[in-house]
Formats: C-alpha cells, structure tokens, sequence
C-alpha cells in the first residue's frame, strides 16, 4: 500500500472530511530503512494524520488551514529516536536485555529498568543486580524452555517475551482478541455539549491543555507530537517512579511536574488538573488509573467533554489485556523478529531497525486525540480512545512487505538534526518529520527534568 492509501484509510476511520486529503503532499518511497517490513509507510503515514488533523484544528477559526508535507526518510528518522546529551548517545539498553537461545525457542528479556532486571535474574536463579554478566543469562536460559519461561515471568509480573513466527501468533487465543479490535478505539463515555476550543493562533493547537501521563516511547511520543503543533502539555511523573534517558529527547516542549497519585494530595492535585484540561494521556496498564479515581468515567464527570487517550501493549480484551509489554517484547511475541529474519536469512531472530510499534502508536494516539477534538467540537460528549502496540503490528502487517527491503541503506541521519538546551545540557536530536505551510512545526519549551514546573496550567505555583 502506498502512503496516501494509508492515510486515506486512517483518515476514513476516524470519520473526517476526505477533501482535507487534497492537503496532504507525501514525499519519498519504499524503502526508507533496511527492513521487509513497510517501516517507512507506517511512520510517515501516522504521522501525517497528526500533523494533517492538527492543520484542520487550526482553521477553526475560519481561517482555511495549511498544507502538510511529510517526507518518507524524515519520518523514519524521527521514528529511530536518535539524540545525544553534550555529545554523549546514551546506550539505549542495559546489557542484559535482548534475544536469547533456550533449550526450545527463543526469548527477549527487557530489562532497562532496574526491577525488572533483577527480577528476571532471580527468576533465573542469578544474583540480581548490575554486575550479574550477560554471558551468565544465557547460559541459565539455554536450560529453559522459551513459552514456559515466558509464562514465569508474566505470572511474577515481568516483561518477557518468546520468539513466535506469525502463523503461531494468529493461532494464539490473544492474537484472535486483538484481529477483533479497531486500529483506534472509539467510545463515547459521557454526554457533554460541545466544549469551545481557544481561538487559533501562530499555531494550530495554541491553547489546548494536554495532560500528559505517560513514560515510555509511544505515550510520550503523542504528548511530543501534540506540542509541536503549539499544544501546552504537562508531563505528569511521579517522583518515586524510575525513568530511561528517553526522557530526554521525548519532553522536549512539555513542562514536567510531578504528582503523587499515592497521596490524597497528589490525587487532588491531578483532579484540578483535569478540570483545565481538553485531553488526558495514560499509558497505565489496564484498570491501574481507575483504582486511583482516573478511570475514564472518572475523567468524564470532573471534565465533561474530555478526550481520554489510552495506551495498553496488548489491548483492552483477551487474555493478555492486563499484560506487560514493551515495543521489543511486543515484536517478538506477535511473529515479526522471526519474519525478518526468515527474510534476512538469518537463524536468530532479527528485529526490525526501529521500535515502530512505539512510534506509529505515539502518533496515532496524537492524530486519534485531535480527531476527538474536532468530533466533540462538532457533536459534544466525553470520549475514550484505545491505542495498543499489539494492534499497531497488526496494521503494519497489513501495509505489506518490501522485497529487497533489508538491502536497503540507512540514510544519513545529519540532514535531520537539530540542536536546543535542555535540563540536561545540550540535545541534539530528530526534528519533527511534518512540515506546515506557513506555520512552524517544533517545540518551543526546552525538555525539563521531571518536576521542574509546578502541577499547574499557569506554569507558576
């Protein structure tokens, strides 16, 4: 399928005007990174929503909105989430995560956050901690079976995964719940009347209050995308929770507070954030917001006219719905990394050049955010949306394969890469991939540590 294709269809679904297509202008083809897979499709195509639903937004006011060009390459180079902090790239793993031989098949562990590292380790009988060598989980691994060390780890509550092709995941009970499940989930949770959005100004998304509530990849990729487009976004973090050095490059235009939902203080404090805010971003596991007050119901009576954006793994329903996953995980579990690599010709699993699933999720949820926007801004009521990685993959399976796709280069990363302080010293990182006719697409707001701003729209205590 070519890009427009996509976008049409993505466009369709979510029930907006087919003319606004005329406004779209896609650039570059197939293939834009070595894979077999449609990575460049993907990328360009969803983040070509976002950015062509937030051209709509902006001519709200009357005005007739721009044009939005997205090029292929840019796309994808923004999806590998590239940056360096005063001239250091940080490691994007820790040494034990990654693919692994068993006795029977294979298995990926993630295990960038400490906790899940050392539970993986204990799992395995190993010492937990930073010094336990990766030598010594694979030879501890090669005594297990893959499915069976995988089933371990999720009943301890850890983030594993083994290796399927895609025949053996489309035969999985959870790969039938996830075919049955929308690309984005649409529901109305509330009545509501049709909640005035702020005039429009330099920016299409000017004065749009976002609450961001999200840490890893995809979640925080929406809010990013969302205040390129001039949205305010307010990352919510909470101080005892660990974060990855991604955070870096993702808050780049949010302010970031922190709030403890543990507390009655912080859950009041989240409450009246709410009570400002047009859209609410989470990326909790299934149930965990709505056990602390903030399920979508809950969202729906403190803020009638919401748009709530939910982010899950492996969706909402089956057996996996309460899952843990990552991007990695979710790859290997749903057939890809044994698909690429039968393409490649390779015997181990291969994964694909980019954590895709994240990204395109992370833009679907911005561009299924503002389509909200504009149906509530139409038609009123409160609503939900649903994103999970595992649906995503299925999408990009649709989008077909590209033959000769692996051989592909990699193109030159530079042309792409712009340069801003930060919290952290200076980032070097992907310029957005959307460019807006006449209107500028970035962030205006340097990427702040979490808890540099108060948890107030004001931005002053």
């Amino acid at each position: 399928m070519n890009a427009i294709d996509v976008l049409a269809g993505l466009w369709a679904d979510a029930g907006l005007d087919a003319r606004d297509l005329a406004r779209a202008r896609l650039e570059g083809a197939e293939p834009a990174l070595p894979s077999s897979f449609a990575v460049g499709t993907a990328a360009q195509a969803s983040i070509a929503a976002a950015a062509l639903a937030a051209s709509t937004l902006g001519g709200r006011g009357g005005a007739p909105p721009c044009g939005v060009a997205v090029d292929m390459r840019a796309a994808a180079q923004e999806c590998t989430g590239w940056f360096s902090i005063d001239g250091r790239v940080p490691e994007r793993w820790d040494k034990i995560s990654g693919l692994y031989a068993c006795r029977a098949g294979w298995v990926r562990i993630h295990a960038n956050f400490a906790h899940h590292r050392d539970g993986a380790l204990r799992l395995l009988g190993l010492p937990p901690g930073p010094d336990t060598p990766r030598a010594a989980v694979a030879e501890a691994l090669a005594r297990h079976d893959a499915l069976a060390f995988e089933a371990d780890a999720a009943a301890a509550g850890l983030v594993v995964a083994a290796a399927r092709s895609f025949a053996q995941w489309d035969a999985h009970p959870h790969a039938r719940a996830v075919a049955a499940q929308p690309l984005i989930g649409w529901e109305r949770i509330g009545e509501a009347p049709p909640v005035p959005l702020p005039p429009p100004a330099a920016r299409p998304l000017a004065g749009i209050r976002v609450l961001d509530l999200t840490r890893i990849l995809a979640g925080p990729v929406c809010g990013r995308t969302l205040a390129a487009y001039g949205a305010d976004v307010l990352l919510v973090n909470a101080p005892h929770l660990p974060n990855i050095e991604s955070i870096i490059e993702t808050s780049r235009g949010k302010r970031s507070c922190h709030v403890d939902l543990d507390t009655a203080a912080g859950r009041a404090a989240l409450a009246a954030l709410v009570g400002g805010a047009h859209v609410f971003v989470q990326g909790y596991r299934p149930g965990a917001l709505a056990a602390r007050g903030f399920g979508p119901a809950d969202l729906a009576r403190l803020r009638p006219g919401i748009v709530c954006v939910s982010l899950s793994a492996y969706g909402d329903a089956g057996p996996w719905a309460g899952r843990r996953g990552f991007d990695s995980l979710v790859q290997t579990a749903t057939g890809f990394n044994l698909a690429e690599a039968a393409a490649a010709g390779a015997d181990a699993p291969q994964p694909l050049p980019v954590q895709i699933l994240d990204y395109a999720s992370g833009f679907l949820m911005a561009f299924a955010a503002q389509a909200a926007l504009l149906r509530q801004a139409r038609e009123g009521g409160s609503w939900h949306l649903r994103v999970s990685l595992a649906r995503t993959g299925l999408w990009l399976r649709s989008l077909g394969r590209i033959p000769e796709g692996l051989a592909a280069p990699w193109p030159p990363r530079e042309p792409h890469v712009e340069a801003s302080m930060s919290g952290w010293g200076e980032l070097r990182a992907i310029a957005h991939a959307a460019r807006l006719d006449g209107v500028p697409a970035g962030w205006a707001l340097p990427a702040m540590p979490p808890g540099t701003h108060p948890p107030s729209w004001s931005g002053r205590p």
